[in-house]
């Protein structure tokens, strides 16, 4: 249609093309489009003539201006849109005039269109030198956005960018970290594709095929991708794909059905009406740009009658194939005449429908966008009137620099672009459920706006639909999570969402799934039985509670109990010769220091604390000695006795009764001495013990100083060996009792168990160090007191005939 400013229009009005076989020998055949009239595009191409015919109306928006149009078919192609881009840029091509009514006027002020992406990018490299601003309803290429490369280019719908981002964010939004990906092989699939692995792999997505092809590929290469998509192991396929492409894909699932895939679409074919038919998809979701109403614009698509329809080849072809008939006798067909009677009202077609308005308002907006460009460069407001001039010659260029500045809103749709060409991005998101006759149907269940913070970009409102009907969201992971307790461990080649679970290691935990690392325990703590929380350490100490530590508690008081006994029934009889024998004094002495060293024994049990921890050594270290001191004055007591019969000898007189008291208290005060300066200069504590075992703690008495711990045990061992060193040279004196017998016996128990317990000691680990400490107590204890005092009491009690002076002065045979 002619007019004062013409705006040029490219729709896909068609899928294909006629091959055309080049001789290079004649000219070559008109390029032409082959194939159904697609009714999609007829409609956006309607929504342009009837957005072009409610401006030249209005009153307010360009006045006494008239816009005419030029529309062509692409053909979805990118050399019929080459070819076009050119006709838009210096005139009109014959082959392309589809009606009568052509525009006289020189150059396009802007075009709209094309409806591919490949195809707007050719165009727009043509147009662009040019100045002549375009603007794309259904190119959405995020490389379009470059305006080093296309100076030129403006679009109403958002850039793939922004739609890819989406994608990423909903496929991690519901847990799905394991997904293959399919695209058509154009600069719409790819670039679409590249954008959304980019922003899958932030969001720590993986994908296990990415798959590409075009439905001018041979159909092997369409099989092949079909079976890559039935042999995945990933249920969910992000596809983003062209509605051409996306039809012959699953025509070719649909021949052998692929396992259920849960399919999220890119917004060029999720929204489409003609891909509903394919029901084993039901359960789709994806993104689609806002519904949308125009008031008046369903009965301008209905307002054809086959008058109006045979003024236009593209409207008699969509008429003859959508009511099966032919306007026009023609023997090229089978068709019956139309008979006047068709009512395009009752036509169930994409055409007609406009419930779903998505892409439509995105020309819609487009020649308004235009018009509000035109109207800036033409037009001046004066006091309540607009004046415009339609006589200047306006240049394209200034119609582009107009566009950049563009701000309005039209049937409550707001209108802008931003430095980049890029309207605010935002988009419903659309999922494909049956309705109650069986029928899939587009529901929208929520919105997403890129222009809102981090985080809060969705919102649901409505319940989804799964893939077979399914209400529980599928899974698709490449591996289940790793549960509290574990680590990931990447599987080697692979990506890493495919990994395995590896408990943590001894001493450490994860409190989260799908941890990477797993962090020790505080010192004092260890993992439970899952290893997903750190608990106390149990802390083990030799206890009055636990058997052992009753079964040495009872040794303990068993021993001093049966010492006491021992020392009642000597002081009974401590008028009686063999009490008298050999030094009384120091036999009651020696039995007190065994009661002692028995009860010592129980300061080591329980917890240690700061004065237990001193008490048991120091305790432990003055009794022995005391204990050795006696032994060893009685054993002097026997040699110099016997050594004092022999004539001219006085050595009794040298070792009376004050030397061997004061021998006793000498050598005790030694021991009193070493303890004091142990305790003054590094006395022992009280100490958590974490390196012996990793799971318990032991508390336990540190010794502060080794070195004052074995001087007073080696002070004891000098002790006990020179005790037996001087009994053995007592023991063959003649005597019917010669105690030095006796004392040799309980020596050498004696240090056979303290030679024992010195490795024992070493390597016995936490509270059986203690427990081996007092066993050499009470073992060396019970010794000392069985074999001096057990024989004297057995006379005592059970043969007082032998209890004579007599008896014991006699020699043994």
């Amino acid at each position: 249609m002619d007019g004062d400013y013409v705006i040029g229009g490219v729709f896909s009005f068609h899928y294909y093309m006629h091959t055309v076989k080049h001789n290079y020998t004649t000219m070559p055949e008109p390029l032409s489009c082959a194939g159904s009239i697609l009714p999609r595009g007829l409609r956006f191409s309607r929504a342009m003539v009837f957005a072009i015919e409610q401006i030249n109306n209005s009153t307010e928006l360009l006045p006494g201006i008239k816009l005419g149009y030029e529309i062509y078919d692409s053909c979805d192609s990118v050399s019929v849109a080459v070819h076009v881009a050119f006709q838009l840029s210096g005139g009109l091509d014959p082959v392309f005039n589809t009606g009568d009514k052509c525009s006289k006027s020189g150059m396009v002020m802007a075009v709209i269109g094309a409806s591919a992406s490949t195809s707007t990018i050719s165009m727009s490299r043509i147009i662009g030198p040019f100045n002549i601003p375009q603007v794309s309803h259904f190119a959405t290429c995020a490389c379009l956005s470059d305006k080093q490369q296309y100076p030129s280019f403006f679009r109403t719908i958002p850039s793939d960018k922004f739609q890819a981002d989406a994608l990423a964010k909903l496929v991690k939004y519901f847990g799905w970290t394991w997904i293959g990906a399919v695209r058509s092989d154009s600069d719409y699939g790819n670039n679409g594709m590249a954008s959304f692995l980019h922003a899958a792999r932030k969001e720590g997505i993986c994908v296990e095929y990415s798959e590409s092809f075009s439905r001018t590929h041979p159909r092997s290469r369409i099989q092949s991708v079909a079976d890559v998509i039935r042999r995945s192991t990933a249920k969910v396929v992000v596809a983003f794909i062209s509605p051409g492409d996306m039809k012959i894909l699953l025509e070719e699932l649909s021949r052998n059905p692929s396992p259920p895939r849960q399919w999220i679409g890119s917004e060029a074919w999720v929204t489409d009406p003609d891909m509903l038919r394919f029901s084993f998809c039901a359960g789709t979701i994806g993104f689609g740009i806002e519904k949308s109403v125009i008031p008046g614009l369903r009965d301008f698509l209905l307002d054809l009658s086959p008058s109006k329809v045979a003024d236009s080849p593209l409207l008699t072809m969509f008429w003859e194939e959508a009511f099966n008939c032919r306007l026009v006798k023609s023997e090229a067909t089978d068709r019956s005449v139309c008979d006047g009677n068709e009512d395009i009202k009752t036509l169930q077609s994409s055409y007609t429908d406009t419930s779903e308005l998505r892409i439509t308002n995105m020309v819609y907006k487009a020649v308004y966008a235009i018009a509000h460009a035109i109207h800036n460069a033409v037009c001046q407001k004066t006091d309540s009137t607009t004046q415009c001039d339609k006589f200047p010659k306006l240049e394209a260029k200034e119609v582009l620099n107009q566009l950049k500045k563009v701000n309005f809103s039209q049937n409550g749709y707001d209108v802008s672009f931003d430095a980049n060409g890029d309207p605010v991005a935002t988009y419903e998101l659309v999922n494909w459920q049956r309705n109650e006759s069986g029928s899939i149907e587009l529901v929208t269940v929520g919105k997403y706006d890129s222009s809102l913070p981090v985080g809060q970009e969705f919102l649901i409102n409505r319940n989804l639909t799964w893939v077979e009907g399914g209400t529980q969201v599928p899974v698709s992971v490449c591996t289940d999570s790793c549960p509290s307790g574990t680590r990931k461990v990447l599987q080697k080649g692979k990506p890493i969402c495919c990994y395995d679970c590896t408990p943590c290691p001894e001493g450490e935990i994860s409190n989260a799934t799908d941890s990477f690392d797993c962090f020790p325990c505080p010192k004092e703590f260890w993992p439970n039985a899952e290893r997903d929380t750190c608990l106390p350490k149990p802390v083990e100490f030799l206890s009055f509670n636990e058997p052992l530590g009753i079964v040495l508690a009872a040794f303990s008081i068993g021993g001093a109990c049966l010492t006491i006994i021992t020392a009642a029934v000597f002081y009974r009889h401590r008028s009686s010769p063999i009490v008298r024998a050999n030094n009384s004094e120091l036999s009651f002495l020696l039995l007190f220091s065994l009661t002692l060293c028995f009860l010592c024994s129980l300061t080591f049990i329980g917890a240690p604390s700061e004065w237990s921890c001193m008490l048991r050594h120091i305790a432990f270290g003055i009794t022995f000695v005391l204990c050795m001191s006696c032994v060893l004055g009685k054993t002097i007591v026997v040699l110099t006795a016997f050594r004092a019969t022999l004539p001219g000898s006085n050595l009794m007189k040298w070792f009376g009764p004050s030397q061997q008291r004061l021998t006793v208290v000498s050598f005790t005060f030694i021991q009193v001495l070493i303890c004091t300066i142990w305790l003054v200069l590094s006395p022992p504590f009280p100490m958590k013990n974490l390196t012996t075992y990793k799971e318990r703690i032991i508390l336990e008495c540190a010794l502060g100083s080794a070195l004052g711990f074995w001087a007073v045990l080696g002070y004891i061992g000098l002790l006990a060996v020179f005790c037996f060193v001087l009994a053995v040279l007592a023991r063959k004196l003649p005597n019917n009792f010669n105690e030095a017998k006796l004392i040799t016996f309980s020596m050498l128990i004696f240090c056979a168990v303290w030679i024992t317990f010195i490795p024992a000691y070493v390597s016995s680990p936490g509270k059986f160090t203690v427990a081996v400490e007092i066993f050499a107590i009470l073992a060396s204890s019970f010794g000392l007191i069985t074999c001096i005092f057990a024989p004297k009491c057995f006379i005592i009690l059970f043969k007082p005939e032998k209890n004579t002076k007599k008896h014991l002065m006699s020699r043994g045979l």
